[in-house]
């Protein structure tokens, strides 16, 4: 069983499908919403962010030790080795896959693909979901995908995983789904902190909002290890719209400054010293990068702007001296610059035509965004899984490659921890991993897991208790919206949201925080998980809204049990320990995992070596 629609089970769903039907698998996957738009990739993207080139197709040919050296820093120094080997080892196949199904790749004149960066490449995303949904539901078969479920719990049989339980958000309809393995990719979260835009522009955030919190919801509550629950990721975006800033950066060459004219990547680059040896290699990690720029902001310097203007004009300085030339390339780099957008954040464009910005022409702002749990990007958050049987030391191998502490449970993409800078195609390459390595448990553990009946009925009867509420009591007052019986599922949101960003280092605080802070959310946390017993949804779609947040709130606690149990601050510009503002090499180089027990119910954080292969 697949669970989630995105890049890394649509990964999966190809691999499953392959050698499932060699050895007489069944593999079923369901979604929350529909294949062709679900995941972070649903909008589209204007590039992929992890190509090694190992083949000589692009411009760049990197090798995969460099990669992992890459993301070994960008995690200051904090990840697991063996899982980025073998996903930069594997991720060249996926988007080979990409451009043979059909996604437009850009290339040279002599037929290279054109390198972003160094380990990015330019395409023509608007379709990049569509195309890759196509193929899993060609390889499964139509038959075997359920989409608009809700997965809301796992089902376990002692130790092993033996399925799942959810409801459809559009029909009365409880489905129990029985499985031999089960492959988690529900994606990381948004929506646990309190996001910048507000009012009319609420739910408009970096990272999906549809994605909330599922993956490590049903880890945490299967048992499993999980670990970087600390790591939460801030990307600098454009502001308002959260339009990409990697295409000016690497592409555009351009540059940040304050709103003074200062570039504080230059002016402050003092600053890293104090976080070697991170802060002294290149590139610069990306939270970091951060930081310095919000040290601009915290000292009245802001907004930050992105240089624009100057960055097309210093491009287009290339045709100088003739005319029609210059012309052509201003043209040629203004379509670009509106192109990026337009491929995967058209928000961004929107606001761009709204507020009259031409980009040849005038700055752009630039802010760092809410926190986000992501384990894809340059955060870390997810499950604790088994390396590779070729490459993991004995301490990060239990007999299946990204197998959870879970028998039986693997996990992929976001749901996966410590393996940053996947992104869209190493996710997907990561989800061919799991997927093969499900399909050996399977068959080397062949055995059908027992499923408890009046577990399922006790389930359906929680699932369903929010709509039941609703209409024991909607009568009780003439607003719906203000009943002393309940609690409606926004009204929730915003008490989580709140506590989060004041007391867990939202954007609030500054993205500070400290222990009697986390000590105050984990209390408030409590009231809430009370209070969340009492939720009421009126539909199906506000049912699926009431589960969400529930699932949100484990994401938030498991964070502020890590960043209290962390007692250092590694990554500032992600967050900031203010009672221990220094990074701490000797106490705290290793991971912070935690781990919720389903038969006594409690929390137990642990720390684990951080094991280098290189």
């Amino acid at each position: 069983m697949i669970v989630g629609g995105g890049m890394a089970a649509c990964g999966a769903a190809v691999e499953a499908a392959y050698w499932g039907k060699k050895h007489g698998v069944k593999v079923t996957l369901v979604d929350k919403a529909a294949l062709d738009r679900s995941g972070a990739v649903a909008m589209g993207l204007s590039a992929i962010n992890q190509y090694m080139g190992l083949s000589g197709r692009a411009q760049n040919k990197n090798k995969v030790e460099d990669y992992v050296d890459y993301v070994t820093r960008d995690l200051m120094g904090i990840t697991r080795q063996d899982l980025v080997y073998d996903i930069a080892r594997h991720v060249d196949s996926s988007v080979h896959l990409f451009e043979q199904w059909g996604l437009p790749i850009w290339k040279t004149g002599e037929g290279k693909y054109v390198n972003e960066g160094r380990w990015q490449l330019l395409i023509n995303g608007e379709s990049y979901k569509v195309i890759v949904a196509e193929a899993a539901k060609n390889a499964l078969g139509l038959e075997n995908i359920y989409e608009r479920i809700f997965i809301l719990e796992p089902l376990l049989d002692g130790d092993r995983v033996a399925g799942a339980v959810g409801f459809s958000v559009r029909e009365n309809k409880f489905y129990v789904f029985k499985a031999k393995a089960v492959l988690v990719a529900m994606g990381g979260a948004v929506g646990v902190f309190k996001p910048r835009s507000t009012g009319e522009g609420l739910g408009r955030s970096w990272y999906p909002p549809f994605s909330t919190g599922s993956s490590a919801y049903f880890t945490i509550r299967s048992g499993a290890e999980m670990t970087c629950q600390e790591v939460r990721f801030i990307p600098v975006r454009f502001k308002d719209a959260y339009g990409p800033v990697g295409a000016w950066f690497l592409h555009f060459k351009s540059r940040a400054t304050s709103a003074l004219g200062g570039e504080y990547m230059v002016e402050r680059r003092a600053e890293l010293e104090k976080w070697g040896p991170y802060g002294l290699a290149r590139p610069i990690p990306a939270n970091l990068r951060n930081y310095l720029g919000m040290l601009d902001c915290f000292e009245g310097k802001g907004p930050v702007y992105m240089r624009t203007d100057e960055a097309i004009a210093r491009l287009a300085a290339q045709g100088e001296g003739d005319a029609r030339a210059l012309k052509k390339k201003m043209k040629q780099l203004e379509t670009e610059a509106w192109e990026d957008f337009l491929d995967m954040t058209i928000s961004q464009a929107l606001l761009w035509a709204a507020t009259n910005t031409e980009p040849e022409k005038r700055s752009s702002e630039i802010a760092a965004a809410e926190p986000y749990f992501i384990g894809s990007h340059s955060g870390a958050s997810g499950a604790w899984v088994s390396g590779p049987a070729d490459l993991a030391p004995p301490e990060y191998f239990w007999g299946y490659g990204n197998m959870t502490t879970v028998r039986g449970l693997f996990a992929a993409g976001d749901a996966s921890g410590a393996s940053s800078h996947k992104f869209s195609s190493g996710s997907h390459a990561e989800g061919r991993i799991a997927a093969k390595s499900a399909v050996k448990f399977i068959l080397e553990n062949s055995v059908r897991p027992d499923v408890d009946g009046a577990v399922v009925e006790e389930l359906k009867a929680r699932t369903y208790r929010p709509l039941a509420t609703y209409e024991k009591y909607r009568n009780y007052t003439t607003n719906p919206d203000i009943n002393p019986n309940y609690i409606r599922p926004k009204m929730y949101m915003y008490r989580l949201q709140k506590l989060m960003d004041e007391y867990a280092g939202g954007v609030s605080a500054n993205f500070a925080t400290n222990a009697p802070s986390l000590e105050r959310a984990l209390e408030l946390l409590t009231f809430l998980r009370e209070d969340a017993e009492k939720l009421a949804a009126q539909d199906l779609h506000e049912l699926m809204r009431c589960w969400e947040n529930v699932h949100r709130t484990w994401q938030a606690e498991a964070h502020v049990r890590s960043v209290l149990f962390r007692e250092e601050t590694r990554w500032p510009g992600y967050y900031y320990r203010a009672d221990y503002p220094e990074m701490d090499e000797k106490n705290w180089h290793c991971f912070a995992n935690i781990t919720w027990n389903p038969a006594s119910g409690q929390w137990t954080c642990t720390k684990r070596p951080v094991l280098h292969i290189l």
